[in-house]
This record gives C-alpha cells, structure tokens and sequence, in this order.
C-alpha cells in the first residue's frame, strides 16, 4: 500500500477554467483592497507617530523648564551662601 499512492482526483477542464477564472476576478481586485488597507495603516502609524513625537517635545520641554528653573535657583542659593546671610539648607 505505501508504495501505491492514490492517484488525485481530477476534475473536469470547465470546473478548473471556471475556478481559474473566478480566482483571476477576486485576485484583481485585491491589489487595489491591499494597497487601500496598507494605506489606512500607514496614515494611523504616522498620525500615532505624529502624537507620540509631540508629547515626547512636550515633555522636554517642560523638562528643560524644571531643570532651567532649578539651575536658577542652585545659583541662587549659592550666591546667598557666599554673601553669609543665610546657611544651605538640607531638603
């Protein structure tokens, strides 16, 4: 029995041709339903990119601000430390 393998069915060459042709009109249009979901994709990953790249600048930004805000007051307190009028306090 191993060495007689059932030969594959065959089917007629209209129902093959009809098949062939069916496949061929759904096939033709699934490069433009692709490309059409490709491009949805690309335009959400951009428009989340787009958001993401934002609140990163944004959080910069405010980042920039606290550390400018806490070199002025380290300056501060170092001027007032070399003038005598007040001691560094501890935190």
């Amino acid at each position: 029995m191993a060495g007689n393998p059932t030969p594959p069915q065959s089917s007629s060459p209209t129902n093959d041709q009809s098949r062939l042709s069916t496949a061929s009109t759904d096939a033709s249009g699934a490069p433009a339903e692709l490309s059409v979901v490709v491009d949805e994709l690309l335009n959400s990953l951009s428009n989340k990119f787009a958001g993401v790249s934002s609140e990163i600048f944004a959080k910069m930004d405010e980042m920039s601000r606290r550390l400018d805000n806490l070199e002025a007051q380290l300056q501060a307190n170092s001027e007032q430390g070399r003038d005598g009028k007040s001691s560094p306090t501890k935190m």
